[in-house]
């Protein structure tokens, strides 16, 4: 059905765990290129679009982004996280274990980004005082952090012009390799496509995320009931504030012994600017 995976193995491939063994974090010399897997070595995705039957639509099967299409795990749930320019940045896939997100970039002909990639993410958390270790997976080397907020491992790919990453992030402990949450992350890559398209990308630019149709108006009914939220909110906030001040104001009001005048200014409560 996928390219170089036939049904069989990948239902064996879906189905059985896959061991991710741990390495020293500081690998140097002849050990280091066992980390990483050749590309096209491991019996299945994530497949390039060009790698699909010609009478296989992604979309039937997955969700489109764009430049990704992803298997939505069983009760997943999509969170969508937007850049301040008001564009779709990431989606994230929420589970009950924790979430996982895939993006991809535009990498250069030659495989070899994502050890780069790896090498520098493991550098900038310790850097963080996260607790960093560099794991051999199915496809090579991930990264392993714990850090105060969540436990997160990174799994990458390299493709053909094309570099995929992964982010699995969860509670402590949720993170391991054996765990629900990382044979989700790693299922969910096992049948991801990517379609890079012909246009010129800068190396390890993220190619573009397109939301469906029917998501973006979910989330503009979404943002319309917030708005609408925030307006009923504050109207309710300054309905409130109004009616607290007017008491005092008439108690000021009819401190004196006369009834407030009116005259050419207005009343003494207009004078108060009520």
């Amino acid at each position: 059905m996928f390219g170089r995976r036939k049904k069989k193995e990948a239902e064996q491939a879906d189905s059985a765990p896959v061991d991710s063994t741990p390495v020293d974090q500081d690998v140097e010399g002849d050990a280091e290129p066992e980390l990483d897997a050749p590309v096209g070595a491991l019996d299945g995705g994530p497949f390039d679009i060009t790698e699909l039957a010609e009478d296989e639509e992604p979309a039937n099967t997955r969700l489109d982004l764009g430049s990704v299409f992803l298997p939505m795990p069983d009760g997943a749930q999509l969170q969508v996280e937007m850049s301040p320019e008001g564009a779709p940045q990431n989606v994230h896939l929420v589970t009950q274990y924790g979430r996982i997100t895939v993006s991809a970039y535009a990498a250069p002909k030659s495989p070899g980004q994502w050890r780069e990639v790896a090498s520098e993410l493991a550098e900038s958390l310790r850097a963080d005082n996260a607790e960093v270790s560099i794991e051999s997976g199915p496809w090579g080397r991930e990264v392993a952090a714990s850090t105060p907020n969540a436990d997160l491992r990174f799994i990458g790919v390299d493709g053909p012009r094309w570099m995929v990453r992964c982010v699995v992030a969860g509670p402590a402990g949720a993170i391991v390799s054996d765990g629900p949450l990382v044979a989700t992350a790693r299922a969910v890559l096992l049948n991801t496509v990517i379609k890079r398209g012909n246009d010129p990308h800068p190396v390890r630019t993220p190619l573009p995320v397109v939301l469906p149709q029917v998501l973006v108006e979910q989330l503009q009914a979404a943002h319309a009931q917030q708005v609408a939220a925030q307006q009923q909110a504050a109207q309710e906030q300054a309905a409130a504030q109004g009616t607290a001040a007017q008491p005092q104001a008439q108690q000021q009001s009819g401190n004196g012994s006369e009834p407030p005048r009116r005259g050419e200014s207005g009343s003494a409560m207009q004078q108060l600017g009520l």
